[in-house]
């Protein structure tokens, strides 16, 4: 017996089941027959026999080109690739003293990002003696949070993690 891989279906001789629910290959129940007949209804028609639904009682098999459905099914998966939209996530670190010009520049960037559809992470890093303030970090991302907030909205608010203080932005729809 070989061995199948998840994404493989049973095909004509693999097929080990004495008898199974048959469907055509336009779409019609054929009924449940014995795995002779339904091969050989299938190599008549010059077609394979694949097995769809292993898990049903008798299992559901149907008459197709195999050859073709898989290249369907490639073609649709490269296809759902092709549409999806990647999003990455930006980050962008301030510090607790951060000066007026350096945190407008830092929303700039951010709104930015943000406009581009991307995530964006912003951290407070704390060094030394100012991880005893750390209310000013919660300032500090709740002020950006306000300058940003008509392209973005928060997704994780502000937390504590380690010596930083670190917040999620998600681009607004």
């Amino acid at each position: 017996m070989s061995v199948i891989s998840k994404n493989e279906l049973m095909i004509n001789e693999d097929i080990r089941d004495k008898e199974v629910r048959l469907i055509d290959a336009d779409g019609t129940m054929l009924g449940i027959l014995a795995i002779n007949e339904a091969q050989k209804l299938a190599n008549s028609k010059n077609l394979d026999l694949v097995k769809i639904a292993p898990q049903g009682v008798p299992p559901v098999c149907k008459i197709m080109d195999y050859g073709k459905y898989m290249f369907e099914l490639a073609k649709k998966e490269k296809e759902a690739r092709k549409n999806q939209k990647i999003i990455s996530i930006k980050e962008v670190r301030v510090s607790p003293s951060i000066e007026d010009h350096d945190f407008e520049f830092k929303v700039k960037n951010a709104y930015k990002f943000l406009k581009d559809g991307d995530k964006v992470k912003v951290s407070v890093k704390f060094r030394g003696r100012e991880m005893h303030y750390t209310s000013i970090g919660n300032e500090i991302l709740g002020k950006f949070e306000e300058a940003v907030k008509d392209v973005g909205t928060v997704e994780k608010r502000p937390k504590l993690e380690g010596k930083s203080m670190i917040m999620i932005l998600n681009p607004k729809q």
